[in-house]
């Protein structure tokens, strides 16, 4: 997004920008839809988190670091804790 936008400055000032029609609509439309736009921003907190970490780690280590490997059995449970939408 963005990348065909030009900046129109006075007296070496940025004063306006100036982006193609179909970036505005798309730019409307993210700022019009409260969801749609918390995707955005979670879509470029994670593409910043992957740019300031190469560290990765397996699935095991990771529900380690989470703590999803607990058992609950105050809430007669004991197996696997699955985070996710759907049944």
């Amino acid at each position: 997004m963005f990348e065909q936008v030009q900046v129109i400055k006075e007296d070496n000032e940025a004063k306006f920008a100036v982006l193609p029609y179909a970036e505005y609509i798309r730019v409307r439309e993210l700022l019009s839809d409260a969801e749609q736009l918390a995707d955005y921003l979670d879509y470029l907190h994670m593409q910043t988190a992957k740019s300031e970490s190469r560290e990765r780690v397996g699935l095991h280590t990771a529900k380690e670091m989470l703590g999803l490997n607990q058992q609950f059995p105050e809430l007669g449970y004991t197996g696997v804790l699955w985070l996710g939408k759907g049944g």
